[in-house]
């Protein structure tokens, strides 16, 4: 199935229903990994943060990680989960380079927390309750990445490399149970959930959440029922979909794509399907395994995990405020517009905007930037808008520049385009480009005289009252000065050579 083969969107609504489910992995931030005392640190050199334990070398016994599992109790209550009593690991058997022990230390039968729910708010305002049917613990797997091929795929590649540093670092999947009724709204409920998520795990502090890093992944499964029915159709899961926009797109593909399967006569393959962001397009991975092929057994090496009502009660007293609450009050605190503020948790920019807010800027300057220019280069550069890589801190420093009358609005968006090209602080590119306004009165005095000079007209329509003509006599004097004159400045000196 090529991406020319689909369905419109529209039309597959119109015979189908799309039935969801969502498996969100999230790497949790601890010290040490799941089962050894190997480092968790993210971009360090390739196999050095591994253990005989993380490579399933003979004689070697795991331990637990207390604090991971406490961070995924706090996942678990945030999710409004029941928390299990007791329970236990499971050895999921299966072999792929990526695993050394050539099975997963997971749970089965009896995880930390099921049946819980959370409601997300879509765009217009709307909740929708999503059923969270569990979230366990596991261990994550090494990352292999592909030489040589097209874009770095496992299609095409030449030979792979694997860095076991991540083999190990503790993980919570959480996984709903299906949804239905999302109708049209399906790509949208699956940004928004998965949005949700990463915003309740990076508040908890549990997670680093940066989806880029992998540290937030979503497997999205994707079926069609006809209208009418109520068996649900064959599913295919979308595999370690790490942005926003990816999770949205790879839902509406997927739905397209199952239309045109079924409307063709053919049957779905239940399988795992790779997303390509280049192309926005799905393509087919392995046939998808049951549980059965896993062939779970208890882990030998591993006590169950026994809770006990005082130790929940303690996590749940370290529950920060629940999101819904937190946008209401921010919302209050900021002065921002019903609409203004619904266009800020779209963006996914909340937390950005309340570092900056923190770092020194005021509510009406940090939704400007981050919703303005950063959401412009965003767009420009087909990425979310926290991937563009500015800081809160650049963005109140140019504030101060431009504050302080060293920059206008046009040349700090200037600033920012090399701040991001690693140039510098925002000074330093300011001073180095030498981009600070000018209002010294001799080169402006001069800039202002010759385009007097130059444009008579203009000067006998503003000494006969038409003031909005001064306008003209700016861009000469702009050009003179590399678009560098102090705006205001140069309007007194109108004024003042012009005898008004």
């Amino acid at each position: 199935m090529t991406t020319e083969e689909l369905v419109d969107f529209d039309v597959a609504l119109e015979k189908y229903d799309p039935v969801l489910g969502f498996e969100v992995h999230v790497e949790l931030n601890t010290k040490t990994k799941m089962f050894s005392d190997a480092p968790n640190a993210f971009g360090d050199e390739p196999n050095t943060n591994v253990t005989p334990v993380d490579l399933g070398l003979p004689g070697v016994l795991p331990v637990v990680n207390k604090t991971a599992v406490e961070y995924s109790i706090l996942i678990g209550l945030a999710l409004n989960c029941q928390i299990a009593e007791k329970c236990g690991f499971a050895r999921k058997n299966y072999f792929y380079p990526d695993t050394p022990k050539n099975f997963q230390t997971s749970q089965y039968d009896d995880p930390i927390a099921h049946d819980g729910w959370l409601d997300i708010e879509l765009e217009d305002g709307e909740v929708f309750r999503v059923e969270i049917e569990r979230a366990h613990m596991e261990e994550d797997a090494g990352k292999l990445t592909h030489m040589g091929g097209a874009a770095g795929r496992i299609q095409g590649a030449d030979y792979s490399l694997v860095d076991y540093n991540r083999a190990g670092v503790p993980l919570v999947e959480i996984v709903t149970k299906p949804i239905v009724g999302a109708g049209a709204r399906a790509p949208e409920l699956a940004r928004a959930y998965v949005a949700a998520i990463r915003e309740i795990v990076k508040n908890l502090g549990v997670s680093d959440a940066r989806m880029e890093r992998g540290n937030v992944r979503c497997d999205a499964n994707v079926s069609l029922m006809p209208k009418g029915a109520e068996k649900f159709g064959t599913r295919t899961e979308t595999k370690n979909v790490n942005s926003l926009r990816a999770v949205e797109h790879a839902v509406r593909f997927e739905i397209e794509r199952h239309a045109a399967v079924l409307d063709s006569g053919q049957k779905i393959v239940q399988e795992t399907r790779h997303w390509h962001e280049d192309t926005r397009s799905t393509t087919s991975g392995r046939p998808k395994s049951d549980a059965d092929d896993y062939r779970y057994f208890p882990e030998p090496d591993l006590v169950p995990i026994v809770t006990t009502a005082d130790w929940i009660e303690q996590l749940r007293s370290r529950l920060p405020e629940p999101p819904a609450e937190r946008r209401k009050r921010l919302k209050a605190e900021w002065g921002y517009a019903d609409k203004e503020f619904r266009d800020v948790v779209n963006a996914g920019v909340l937390d950005e905007i309340e570092a900056t807010i923190a770092a020194g800027a005021t509510a009406a300057v940090a939704r400007k930037w981050w919703m303005g220019e950063i959401a412009r280069l965003a767009k420009a550069a087909d990425k979310e808008i926290t991937e563009v890589g500015v800081t809160p801190e650049t963005i109140v420093e140019i504030d101060q520049l431009i504050q302080g009358k060293n920059i206008n609005d046009k040349i700090a968006r200037q600033v920012l385009e090399y701040v991001l090209a690693g140039e510098g602080t925002p000074s330093q590119i300011v001073e180095q480009r030498s981009l600070a306004i000018v209002n010294d009165d001799a080169a402006l005095g001069k800039a202002v005289d010759d385009a007097i000079a130059a444009m008579p007209d203009v000067v006998e329509k503003i000494k006969g009252g038409k003031m909005q003509a001064i306008g003209a006599l700016m861009g000469p004097v702009m050009k003179a000065t590399r678009g560098q004159a102090d705006a205001g400045r140069v309007r007194e000196l109108v004024m003042e050579k012009l005898g008004l």
